[in-house]
């Protein structure tokens, strides 16, 4: 569990280290200008790591799954080297998804005024001031994006059903509540990535301001990346402890 999230960290530090420089420019400037390049970098660099975190939290409630589920076969099934390659695999999926979907993004044309409208540079705004056909990148977005984000949330929802019920069978009121610490935190990391992912790629957004639009996006890469290690450290004891070890 500790590995999952040691990774989930590091992965929250790249994010926020490719978002919240450039946006705390463009709020110190009042607007700000990125070069084409490094625009398109931006956007890789940030499509990968929101990807490799939706597949990283599918791996931990897999995680959550063996350790409550089968609680004496987790050593067995959760050995270190199982743990790196899930964690190479999800490396390797979401380079070549995000890949395919940058080469495409690539081969449109910018020839007007290219003011974004964002904070960074993200498909659906890139996308808006494209002077060439965009339907292609559209049909390409519609097809890798829906799998990328439901396929792991199918898994994570089926994984913390079958987590459920085996919490329920268990009779001691102390160990079931011991149980389901265990696994609280990593729902409520879920619960706002999910929500605020599925708010601004997959619900429609006709009629959705732009204002809206950004403080969304901003929840799940600034806002989310700062309060994932508090969840952490809150529900675990361990932490806990030695914080109160400090202050005293």
């Amino acid at each position: 569990m500790y590995f999952f999230i040691s990774q989930l960290s590091i992965n929250d530090i790249l994010l926020t280290t490719v978002i919240v420089p450039f946006l705390l420019h463009i709020l110190l400037k009042n607007g700000g200008t990125i070069g084409f390049t490094d625009c398109i970098i931006q956007f890789y660099v940030f499509c990968t790591l929101e990807a490799f975190e939706c597949l990283l939290l599918t791996v931990m409630s897999y995680d959550r799954y063996v350790a409550i589920c089968n609680p004496l076969r987790y050593s067995s099934i959760m050995t270190s080297e199982y743990c790196v390659k899930l964690l190479i695999s999800c490396w390797l999926a979401v380079l070549f998804i995000t890949a395919m979907d940058t080469v495409t993004l690539l081969m449109l044309k910018f020839c007007r005024k290219n003011v974004i409208d964002h904070f960074f540079c993200d498909i659906v705004p890139l996308l808006e001031i494209a002077c060439s056909g965009t339907q292609f990148v559209e049909l390409e977005v519609s097809a890798l994006g829906p799998p990328v984000l439901c396929i792991p949330l199918i898994i994570i929802i089926v994984s913390y059903s079958k987590i459920i019920v085996t919490i329920y069978k268990i009779p001691s009121n102390i160990s079931r509540r011991k149980a389901f610490s265990t696994c609280s935190s990593h729902l409520i990391v879920v619960s706002i990535f999910y929500c605020t992912l599925f708010s601004v790629y997959v619900i429609p957004t006709s009629g959705q301001s732009s204002t809206i639009s950004k403080v969304l996006s901003l929840i799940y890469t600034v806002v989310t990346p700062l309060i994932n290690p508090i969840i952490y450290s809150m529900r675990n004891k361990d932490i806990m402890k030695a914080i109160k070890e400090t202050i005293d």
